[in-house]
């Protein structure tokens, strides 16, 4: 496994090791390149770990999302319907929303909450509305949801509960898992990610009607990879009929056997990977706690610690150009909190969204945020490299 580097403070580093060559090596061997039976064998063990009964893997966590809105809109058994409205957080990643809209449905923007970075559950319960459907919560940067409070707020409105979960891989609020507490969660496997099978992602869900969706839309909309007695389009038993059956409107969004595999040697080290970037936020919350100009985020349950965040407040705020600069000085490697307030972005133009007037937390994350890396080894020297360059910049 990878070791600390004293030399910089890297964004992303590889979770890999032989095994994950040696599996790539048998998939080449077997001449079977697309999705079969060892992305089966993944989705299998991936929903097990979690908790879940049900694991659809897909080339992405983008399309994850993609997959879980689509198959929420489709459903006949839930209220969700083009003009509809359906809250979400004010700061997350750009395919977080972009389903939202394609599907017809209204984003309505509502603000974070400072410390932890998730949806501020105060303003979302006043932002409920006639139209309001559905909650698509995301868990920060590795942080979960109050799940006690979000869960409560959904079933008192009657609202469907959908989990961005793609940052968030391992954690959990009070002993269940992030990414399992509405109808779906989301996950990514990308390389930067919590576990890498290259590119990849995954959608967990208990009810079985929600898994055969899916399946069909995760490939063309066709019944091919169901049962033949199945929730959407019963088989006839007509082997070349029953190839060629479509029932919803899907797209090729399936991952390469090659992905499965590679999920399978991950999956195994999920617990360790999950350990190590713990034992690494102990250290940086003890480090950085003290520093009066920096904020971090407060840790909801157990976070998996995607990364680490900082807001500047006192004599940094306004200074992110120069925290900036000292820290590629140093060698440590820094995004903005995702994509900070979302809603400043030109692509809104676009968009069927309502924002609110004012969104304090998400702007002040737009101007003074940033965040660096976390990793499953050790990284308590990189952790020291990071506080005397903050204080280096008086």
């Amino acid at each position: 496994m990878t070791t600390e580097t004293v030399t910089g403070y890297p964004l992303a580093t590889s979770t890999w090791d032989q095994s994950e060559y040696d599996a790539l090596q048998r998939v080449i061997a077997s001449g079977r390149f697309t999705m079969g039976p060892l992305v089966a064998e993944f989705e299998r063990q991936f929903a097990s770990l979690f908790g879940a009964k049900f694991g659809v893997m897909v080339n992405s966590g983008s399309s994850a999302n993609l997959l879980a809105i689509a198959a929420a809109v489709l459903d006949e058994r839930t209220d969700l319907n083009p003009g509809d409205e359906v809250l979400v957080p004010a700061v997350s990643w750009s395919t977080t929303y972009y389903p939202v809209h394609q599907y017809g449905l209204k984003l309505k923007f509502v603000d974070i909450d400072i410390d932890t970075l998730n949806m501020d559950l105060e303003l979302a319960a006043e932002a409920i509305g006639p139209r309001t459907k559905a909650i698509l919560a995301v868990n920060l940067l590795g942080n979960p949801n109050e799940f006690n409070r979000l869960t409560a707020l959904a079933e008192a409105h009657g609202l469907i509960l959908l989990e961005d979960n793609c940052e968030s891989l391992g954690a959990t609020f009070e002993g269940k898992a992030a990414g399992t507490f509405g109808l779906m969660g989301t996950f990514s496997s990308f390389y930067s990610h919590h576990i890498s099978t290259m590119e990849g992602g995954l959608i967990l869900t208990d009810d079985e009607q929600t898994q055969q969706t899916l399946i069909s839309l995760r490939a063309h909309g066709w019944t091919r990879e169901l049962p033949a007695d199945n929730f959407l389009h019963p088989k006839t038993g007509d082997e070349f009929d029953d190839l060629f059956r479509f029932v919803l409107p899907g797209y090729n969004v399936r991952p390469l056997e090659m992905s499965g595999a590679l999920g399978l040697e991950q999956v195994v080290k999920i617990p360790d990977l999950i350990a190590g970037r713990r034992e690494n936020a102990r250290y940086f919350v003890e480090q950085m706690t003290s520093l009066e100009d920096v904020r971090i985020q407060r840790e909801v349950g157990e976070s998996s610690w995607f990364g680490f965040s900082l807001v500047l407040e006192g004599t940094l705020a306004g200074r992110r150009a120069e925290v900036v600069s000292a820290f590629r000085a140093a060698n440590i490697d820094c995004r903005p909190i995702v994509a900070g307030n979302f809603a400043r972005n030109p692509v809104m133009r676009h968009l069927n969204a309502e924002v609110p007037a004012s969104l304090v937390a998400a702007d002040k994350v737009h101007v003074d945020g940033l965040f660096v890396g976390n990793h499953h080894y050790p990284v308590l020297e990189s952790i020291d490299l990071l506080r005397r360059t903050l204080l280096s910049v008086r």
